[in-house]
Formats: structure tokens, C-alpha cells, sequence
């Protein structure tokens, strides 16, 4: 089984704001998205792409996941981005408005001309009708591409859609969206949700995610971190099950039983592949926080 790494909430942090970059050292998120786009006026461009390279390379932020949202492709900033974010050494750099294979190879031939380390993954946004017919082709263009993140916000726009209590307008592009990761073996991350007073939408939005296979989502508020986390991640009941699950899968190949049963339910390879999963993530949860 491929390890697992938490990537249940990924944190957008405007990378022009000292008090916001402070404060994400604090966070319990898995990941911090340092932005240079949409939270950044034109006029700090060039400033929030110093800080947030600043901020990588610190060495202030834990075991947290660091990466840097660039400005997309088409915009006169892009290049100046990757170069500095590749020098920088993020764990991945998360790129607006991929819309083909062909722009992934674009920024993978940045990322290289520019000396960036191995360990420094693509996270490709899909947020345009293009995005979500291509993304087969998208998810499977790169070894370097990690994770698909979700731009609900801009593909609603895009699609003259609504952006409603539980997203139906939107449904069926992201579960086409978590198929083509799930196809090419990629992590990917749900949109953000905009109402931050708004909890329990929230918290309905997180379980409806994960509930669809999404493996996290992106935040755009710190209140937002811990019920994610939780929404992402086995509950205790679960845990118990699983283990229970692998005992009696272990103890009937053992005793060679042609059927096993827990809780008076039939268990076949699917769910024993379930519940280690299950018992991955918890266990790579808990060395995260106790790091």
C-alpha cells in the first residue's frame, strides 16, 4: 500500500500578509498554500513572491506540507513565480487554470530549467470547463504532478453555475474530477467553501467531500482546520472496526475459512483493503501531530 501522507486540510494563506504568515505556524492544518494570486493585488506581486520564498525556506513551519499557489500560466507574473518558488524548495507549487497536459508540461519544464529539487511536486488547480473534459489527460501527463486541487469557485463562474448547499449544479465535475486522480493514482483535494459564519455548512460540505473519495479540501479560514480534519479522518469507531476487520481476515486465512464474518457481515479483500487504509491514515495522522 502507498504511504499515506494527511493532506485532509490545506490552508490558503495570503502571502502578502506578515500577520497571516505568523500565524499559520500555529495552525493545525497539513498543509499551508502560500498565495501569490487571488489574495494579492497586482502592486505586491513581486513583494508576496519574496515573502512567501522567505517563508518556505525558514524552517518555521513543523511538519506542515509548504507549498506556493504561482499566478496561472497566462499572466506576466508566472515565470518570475516558478523561478522563485523552485528556488525556495516547497514541497509542491499549486498552479491556477491547468487545462491540459500541455500546461503541466510547461510548468515541469520551468520547474527543471529552474534547478528545482525533486521533491518539488505540481499541484495542478482545475477550475474551467476544459479542466474537468481533460482530466484524464491532466492527472496522468506527469510523474512530478502529486495532487489536483479544485477551483469550485472559478469553475461555478465559468459554468454560469450556483454556487448552492450542496453543489449540485457542480457534482457531477468534481466526481468525474476524482475519478481521473483515482485513474492516475493522484490525491485530490476538494474546493473551498467561501461562508466562514457559516459552520455547519461547512461541516455538511466536508462530509458530503469526503464522502465522494475527495482525500482532503482547501480552506480559506483557520476555523475551518479542525473540522476538516476531522471530516478527513477515521473516526474511532472506524479505527476499532479495521482492526477487527484485519483479525478476523488474518485468523480465517489461518484457519483456512472459505467465509469470515464480523459483525455478521461477509469481509472479502475490498474491505480488508479498507480498513489498512483506515489504519494508515490514523497512524500517519497521529505521528503528524505528534511531531
Amino acid at each position: 500500500m502507498t504511504e499515506y501522507r494527511p493532506r485532509r486540510s490545506a490552508l490558503y494563506m495570503p502571502g502578502a500578509n506578515d500577520k497571516a504568515l505568523e500565524k499559520a505556524k500555529s495552525l493545525p492544518t497539513d498543509a499551508i498554500i502560500f498565495d501569490t494570486e487571488d489574495s494579492v493585488a497586482p502592486d505586491m506581486k513581486a513583494t508576496a513572491r519574496d515573502k512567501v520564498a522567505a517563508a518556505v525556506a525558514s524552517g518555521a513551519y513543523g511538519r506542515r506540507e509548504l507549498t506556493i499557489r504561482v499566478n496561472s500560466i497566462d499572466t506576466e507574473w508566472h515565470e518570475d513565480d516558478v523561478r522563485s518558488a523552485a528556488a525556495a524548495g516547497p514541497a509542491g507549487i499549486v498552479v491556477p487554470k491547468i487545462n491540459s497536459s500541455a500546461d503541466v508540461a510547461s510548468v515541469e519544464r520551468l520547474l527543471e530549467s529552474a534547478g528545482a529539487a525533486d521533491h518539488t511536486l505540481i499541484w495542478a488547480m482545475l477550475e474551467t470547463p476544459a479542466a474537468i473534459e481533460h482530466a484524464v489527460e491532466i492527472a496522468s501527463s506527469s510523474e512530478r504532478l502529486a495532487v489536483l486541487v479544485m477551483g469550485t469557485n472559478d469553475l461555478a463562474k465559468e459554468l454560469r453555475a450556483g454556487l448552492l448547499p450542496g453543489r449540485h449544479p457542480l457534482l457531477w465535475g468534481l466526481a468525474r474530477s476524482v475519478n481521473a486522480a483515482r485513474y492516475a493514482g493522484k490525491v485530490i483535494l476538494d474546493g473551498v467553501y467561501n461562508d466562514v459564519r457559516n459552520a455547519e455548512g461547512f461541516a455538511a460540505e466536508a462530509r458530503q467531500g469526503a464522502e465522494m473519495g475527495f482525500d482532503g479540501k482547501t480552506l480559506v479560514h483557520p476555523s475551518q482546520v479542525e473540522p476538516c480534519n476531522e471530516a478527513y479522518a477515521p473516526s474511532a469507531d472506524e479505527i476499532e472496526y479495521s482492526r477487527r476487520v484485519i483479525e478476523a481476515f488474518e485468523a480465517g486465512v489461518a484457519e483456512g475459512k472459505g467465509v469470515i464474518t464480523v459483525d455478521g457481515r461477509m469481509i472479502e479483500n475490498l474491505h480488508v483493503d479498507n480498513a489498512r487504509r483506515a489504519l494508515a491514515m490514523d497512524e500517519a495522522i497521529r505521528a503528524l501531530a505528534e511531531g
